[in-house]
């Protein structure tokens, strides 16, 4: 048993002797002078392999609880679920290097520090399933919806389970966490709204500039706001719009094909010299979510409809995307390239056998083309058909 300090560079555990760290050569001693290494106390349970406790960045907090694990382990009371509480286990969930990567680390904190509210010196051992369901109906009381509630419950789920996964946690647990249920019935909460034709076209005539090419894209690609918010130049390969797998909420490659109406906007706008973003607001790129939503909400009441998810009227930019996958069902586009331009999963055995081609995807996007332009057309005349395809 012994205190462990974590290489701030390769995040290595090693002894306290070391000045250099064993695996990248980081000076180790200016390293706790100046960047605040973690501590780790290691331990042995029941002669299985090594346990790591986090313990954050006191070392004097971390000789402690070594001469604490050091007791326990005399009087044979030291076990993987009985000592551990809440506090403890997130800190050491949050400080894996997998999770600090997560897109989603700041929600994962967020959820966390929540529970810790309610459970932060409970044993993990002794939460039981009431106690989640009373924490459940609490949230609730709190103006909180049900899809946030199970979200939080999954995040600690998730926790949970890795931690049972190593050892740190036992079986007992993890069975209340397991046995909590959602509140809300798979598929309850699924919005079902779809921006007509003639709610488009006065998004566009009431959008903000730096907006209103963002919309068409969104219309002439079903992609995600923040596909386009951080859409690049280098993603523009030749007649298609290419994603890698960590660019994407899918972690899947994606090709879009630029139709003719893409193309015009791409050739109208301007690159910039200090970075490579294509859709900017006062020559820098929209990396705000709240700016983003900011600009939505004020296009959408200049446009005289209602914006947000609350109201039954309200609509939201992720519409757009819905309204693409159904305008392409109107416009006979067929469901595998459908799929694939927009990014959802293929059913079936297209899982394994559709592997299409670049010009049936541009065909594809095409015939989508073609149909929104004479709706347009339809709708609002051919005098703004240029401005809103």
């Amino acid at each position: 048993m012994a205190v462990y300090v974590e290489c701030p560079v390769c995040h290595r555990k090693q002894s306290l002797r070391n000045r250099v760290c064993g695996g990248c050569d980081w000076d180790l001693v200016k390293a706790k002078r100046t960047q605040s290494p973690n501590y780790w106390v290691q331990y042995y349970i029941a002669g299985k392999q090594a346990r790591f406790e986090l313990v954050g960045k006191s070392i004097q907090e971390a000789r402690e609880l070594d001469i604490e694990r050091k007791k326990q382990k005399r009087e044979n009371t030291l076990s993987t679920n009985s000592k551990i509480n809440f506090l403890e286990l997130s800190r050491w969930y949050l400080n894996l290097n997998s999770v600090k990567k997560l897109k989603s680390y700041d929600r994962v904190q967020l959820c966390l520090k929540n529970f810790n509210k309610n459970f932060k010196h409970r044993k993990v051992g002794s939460i039981k399933n009431l106690d989640l369901i009373d924490y459940q109906n609490k949230r609730l009381d709190e103006g909180r919806a049900l899809a946030t509630v199970d979200m939080e419950l999954k995040i600690v789920q998730t926790m949970v389970s890795l931690a049972f996964d190593n050892d740190i946690i036992g079986e007992g647990a993890l069975k209340a966490f397991r046995k909590t249920k959602k509140l809300l019935v798979k598929g309850k909460n699924a919005r079902k709204k779809i921006i007509k034709i003639s709610e488009y076209i006065k998004l566009v005539n009431a959008a903000l500039s730096h907006l209103k090419p963002i919309i068409i894209v969104a219309m002439n690609t079903g992609m995600r706001a923040g596909e386009i918010r951080n859409l690049k130049w280098s993603h523009i390969q030749g007649d298609f719009i290419r994603f890698d797998s960590e660019d994407v909420k899918e972690k899947d490659k994606k090709s879009i094909p630029i139709n003719q109406i893409v193309n015009d906007i791409l050739q109208n706008t301007a690159s910039h010299d200090h970075h490579d973003y294509i859709f900017t607001y006062r020559n820098k790129p929209i990396t705000d979510r709240s700016g983003f939503r900011k600009s939505w909400k004020t296009t959408c009441k200049k446009a005289g409809l209602v914006p947000g998810r609350l109201h039954p009227m309200g609509i939201i930019f992720h519409d757009i995307r819905r309204s693409v996958k159904t305008y392409m069902i109107e416009a006979g586009v067929d469901p595998v390239h459908r799929d694939m331009i927009l990014g959802h999963s293929l059913q079936g055995m297209d899982v394994h056998y559709a592997v299409q081609s670049d010009d049936a995807l541009m065909d594809a996007m095409n015939r989508y083309e073609k149909w929104l332009t004479v709706k347009i057309a339809m709708v609002a005349g051919p005098a703004v058909k240029k401005d809103a395809s």
